[in-house]
């Protein structure tokens, strides 16, 4: 029986360039299908997916969701004896389905690779810079700016209009960037996500469903487990050879839930009861517990970050992984929102200057619009990707596709 193979080259480059460059050294010995603490039987990645990949079936990869419920916890590029880093190739086809995914088809390309760096960073930092012009904003006296903080760095007062008072100055043009940046990546991300599931449903064979089930009924038998699995960091809790990636990712999670939960506080507070009760306005206390949990959020972050970033250095000094532009660039992002982040805080608690406490804050508010606005292509995507994968792995294997009578 013969089979015909039509490679995608392109495909392929794409690969190298993503960190998957060592992949025909790969002789199918199976080894890391193997010591994968992951892999099944019915699954055997990554093996699988390096005979794909040497063969340039880019739509077999693209529909295959063992591709994303790989960690890359690097057991198997420990173990690989031709030095093929099954890992490093299994993190360059998740690059290359999210920027293959990823809406709009430009920014997808460039939050893929260094030469587009220079607007990457430009794009978010003139917005913003424009946005604060626009605000008429004026650089507040030493003594009014230890005291009101940040929240009149686009202005005092209120925004009004047909002389009703709406948001304050400094909500309301926050809003004006970081509301269109996140919804532009939660749009990105349903477009991405429901045309990965179309295509994991044509790849995997998965038919028309013997009956469907309602939202609540999928929300509490497909994805709400696969939240909490990943949360608890069930399946990389499995790896031996890098217990480092859990020490590491989980704070970064815990930074980013206490993080929203404090936002969501400061938008009730302020900008709901703030808007009755204008006291309420400027930096929180600093015996709140929501800002205790601000700062150790902000902590943790840069924590996690930073074992993250020791344990990349590590596996490239041992040969254990690659060097690429999307290895590094989430990294540069999450130090780059906590740094600032605290580094804000700490200038105005100890008064070194307006002027610098407000460059500081301006980073930090580029830092996060970015954060925002490349999610859907950077390895953040994880968050929606890998989780629409483990719900549709929950999916694939329930009644409501499969018969229980066969």
């Amino acid at each position: 029986m013969s089979m015909n193979v039509q490679p995608d080259i392109q495909f392929i480059k794409d690969m190298k360039e993503a960190g998957g460059d060592t992949l025909k050294k790969c002789f199918q010995c199976a080894t890391c299908s193997v010591v994968c603490p992951l892999s099944t039987d019915e699954n055997p990645f990554p093996r699988q997916q390096m005979i794909y990949s040497q063969w340039g079936l880019k739509d077999k990869l693209l529909g295959d969701p063992n591709m994303l419920l790989c960690h890359h916890c690097g057991e198997c590029t420990a173990y690989c004896p031709r030095g093929a880093k099954p890992g490093e190739v299994m993190g360059a086809i998740r690059a290359y389905a999210y920027k293959f995914y990823g809406w709009p088809t430009f920014l997808a390309k460039w939050a893929s690779s260094a030469k587009y760096l220079p607007l990457l960073v430009g794009i978010p930092a003139l917005w913003v810079f424009l946005v604060w012009i626009i605000s008429g904003s004026h650089i507040l006296p030493q003594e009014e700016f230890l005291h009101a903080g940040f929240s009149n760095f686009f202005g005092e007062g209120y925004i009004h209009l047909f002389g009703v008072k709406l948001l304050s100055r400094n909500v309301f043009f926050i809003n004006s960037f970081m509301i269109p940046a996140a919804a532009l990546a939660t749009f990105a991300s349903y477009k991405g996500v429901t045309a990965m599931w179309r295509k994991m449903t044509e790849s995997t064979g998965v038919g028309e469903a013997l009956y469907r089930p309602s939202v609540p009924q999928f929300v509490k038998e497909f994805l709400w487990p696969s939240l909490v699995e990943i949360i608890q960091h069930t399946r990389l809790k499995k790896c031996e050879t890098n217990k480092d990636r859990v020490r590491g990712h989980q704070p970064l999670m815990w930074a980013f839930i206490g993080l929203l939960i404090v936002t969501i506080y400061s938008f009730i507070s302020q900008d709901i009861i703030g808007y009755f009760v204008p006291s309420l306005h400027g930096p929180m206390d600093q015996i709140n517990p929501f800002k205790i949990l601000a700062n150790v959020s902000a902590v943790a972050m840069i924590v996690g970050i930073v074992i993250l970033w020791k344990n990349r250095n590590q596996m490239i000094r041992e040969n254990q992984g690659g060097n690429t532009f999307y290895d590094w660039f989430l990294i540069w992002m999450i130090a780059g929102v906590g740094v600032t982040g605290l580094g804000a805080e700490i200038f105005r608690l100890v008064g070194v200057g307006v002027k610098v406490g407000y460059v500081m804050y301006y980073l930090h508010l580029v830092s996060v619009m970015m954060l925002f606005l490349y999610m859907p292509y950077t390895k953040f995507a994880h968050l929606v990707y890998r989780t629409c994968a483990m719900t549709f792995e929950r999916y694939r294997d329930s009644a409501y596709v499969k018969s229980p009578v066969k």
